[in-house]
Formats: C-alpha cells, sequence, structure tokens
C-alpha cells in the first residue's frame, strides 16, 4: 500500500468508523500528508510503500518541525502519525508500528482563560438589542456563557434542538456525542427574541434562508465558526476591553464560574461534555477566590476563625 493510498483510507476510517470531528480529520490529514510530501523527498519516489516508514524517518520530520512548530503543534502531529500507524497495523498493511516509538514532546499546559463576573456580563449585554444583528449575538452570547457551548457545537444548532418549554437543548459534541444541556432564564428569553427576529435574515437576491439552522448570518446561511469568533472578539472589545476574546474563553468562564458557585465537577463534566474528568480538573485550580472561601469557612487556623 502505498501513502498515498493509505490516506485516502485513513480519512475514511477517520470519518466512518472512529466519527472524528470535521477539525481532527482535517488536521489528521494535513498532518499525515505532510510526513507523506516529506517521506517522498526523502525517498525520491512518489509511491513510497508504507512497510518502508520506519522510526528515523519519523523522527527527521519531526526534528524539521520542531525548528519551527510550539511543542503542541508537534505532539498533535505525533497523535496523528501513532493513530495513522495503528490503524495500518490493524489493517494488516504493516506488522509494527514504529511511530509507537516517537517521544511526545512535553506541553505546559496554562491555566483557562476567563473573565470575571462583572466582564462577562458586560460582554453579553454588549450587542444592540435594537438591531436584528444585535438580537441575534446576545441570544450567541448568552448560550456560549449560559450553557458553556464549543463554537462548532453552537453554530451547529438546528432549530429542532432547541426545547424552550423544557429549558433544554441537544447539542451534538465531539464524536458525534450527541448531550442535553440546560438553558438558563436569560438564554431563553434572549433565544425568544431571536426566534422573533430570525425571519429577517434571508438572502437580498434570492430571498432564501437556511431552514434547518437556528443562528443564521445576515445572508441567511448558517452561522459558521470563523464568523462566530470575530463576533466574540468586537464584543470583547467592546463589553470587557479584551480584544482577545474567543469563543472558548466563554466556555471556560461558564465552567469557572459554576464551580465558584458550588457546582460538582462532574456535574461540569457532564454539561461541558468532557470525555475525561482530568478535562474539567483544569478549572479546580483557576479560581483562587474560591479557594479562599472555603479555607476560611473550613480550617480552624483561618483568618476568619477566632
Amino acid at each position: 500500500m502505498t501513502l498515498d493510498e493509505s490516506i485516502a483510507g485513513f480519512v475514511r476510517h477517520l470519518e466512518g468508523e472512529r466519527r472524528a470531528s470535521p477539525r481532527t480529520v482535517t488536521e489528521y490529514q494535513r498532518d499525515v500528508t505532510d510526513f507523506a510530501a516529506f517521506a517522498g523527498e526523502r525517498a525520491a519516489s512518489a509511491a513510497l510503500d508504507v512497510r518502508e516508514v520506519d522510526v528515523y524517518l519519523l523522527r527527521g520530520w519531526l526534528a524539521l518541525l520542531a525548528r519551527r512548530n510550539a511543542p503542541s503543534s508537534v505532539a498533535r502531529k505525533v497523535a496523528a502519525l501513532r493513530t495513522w500507524m495503528r490503524w495500518l497495523r490493524r489493517r494488516g498493511a504493516i506488522s509494527t508500528c514504529p511511530a509507537d516509538e516517537l517521544a511526545t514532546p512535553k506541553v505546559r499546559r496554562g491555566l483557562p482563560t476567563h473573565l470575571s463576573v462583572d466582564a462577562a456580563k458586560g460582554v453579553v449585554e454588549a450587542p444592540n438589542l435594537d438591531t436584528l444583528v444585535g438580537v441575534r449575538d446576545r441570544a450567541v452570547l448568552e448560550l456560549l456563557y449560559g450553557s458553556g457551548l464549543r463554537a462548532s457545537e453552537l453554530c451547529g444548532l438546528d432549530l429542532q434542538a432547541v426545547d424552550l418549554p423544557g429549558a433544554s437543548a441537544r447539542v451534538m459534541g465531539k464524536g458525534s456525542k450527541e448531550r442535553i444541556v440546560p438553558l438558563g432564564r436569560e438564554s431563553l428569553d434572549a433565544l425568544r427574541g431571536w426566534l422573533a427576529a430570525r425571519p429577517g435574515c434571508v438572502h437580498p437576491r434570492r430571498k432564501t434562508q437556511d431552514p434547518r439552522a437556528l443562528f443564521l448570518t445576515t445572508f441567511g446561511a448558517r452561522l459558521y465558526p470563523r464568523g462566530l469568533g470575530k463576533l466574540v472578539h468586537a464584543y470583547g472589545a467592546s463589553g470587557a476591553g479584551r480584544a482577545d476574546l474567543h469563543p472558548h474563553a466563554l466556555r471556560h468562564t461558564c465552567a469557572t464560574h459554576m464551580l465558584d458557585g458550588g457546582a460538582d465537577l462532574r456535574a461540569i463534566q457532564e454539561m461541558l461534555g468532557h470525555a475525561s474528568l482530568s478535562t474539567t480538573q483544569r478549572y479546580a485550580h483557576v479560581s483562587a477566590e474560591h479557594l479562599m472561601r472555603v479555607y476560611d469557612a473550613a480550617h480552624p487556623l483561618a483568618r476568619g476563625k477566632r
């Protein structure tokens, strides 16, 4: 099997059997394709067989990447190579998996970016409700902060997924895993306002709009993640003085404020759709204020004790 043939089958495996997210499919395909190009140049052959790939060739490519890529990017490429080669081994195309011998670069994970309660309120309330776009953006921001949705999850929401009487929404998360998220009072009010205004978002010439998508652009098409990112950047700057704000920061803020309010980590994990509790535990050391309140209330030598 040539490298190009294996990549085509690998992509089908990611999409069909593994049901990976579109972003994961795109990034893994790009990583493996880049490696194949590097291997082809080294071997002076465009039809290099997968059995000719060894750990030295893999390390040579990663060494080249390490000069101009962050450790987190190199770590993802290592993960892509391992996933690809393990799939090849399961199919019997190779007998061993050289990628298992690769060392993963140490990646320092920073604390999640989050806003204070007042700053989050400023961002969410920044849209002008006298405009169609403002009504939509208020509902978008309420869901990002109120329900902790990922950008892809919010953009993928359909009208039928929202249950206003039940104050909930069905969200399709990573790995095509569906979950139910609660909708707060402010989110419900903002959604009712948007649903009343939504018919106004139509293509100016064709007079059409996406009949399924919950959130639309002014041209009647489904709102897409890049557009959502620009939207959050704009309101981050005007509402909180944070031009670097991104949709995921509002998700982090949601989790942090829930933890501050006494929510259980397991409940936050379920709401955010984290596969592992270790991912949710990142929020446990974000809020020093919450930690000090617990300490003052519980420790016999705390400042609040006499």
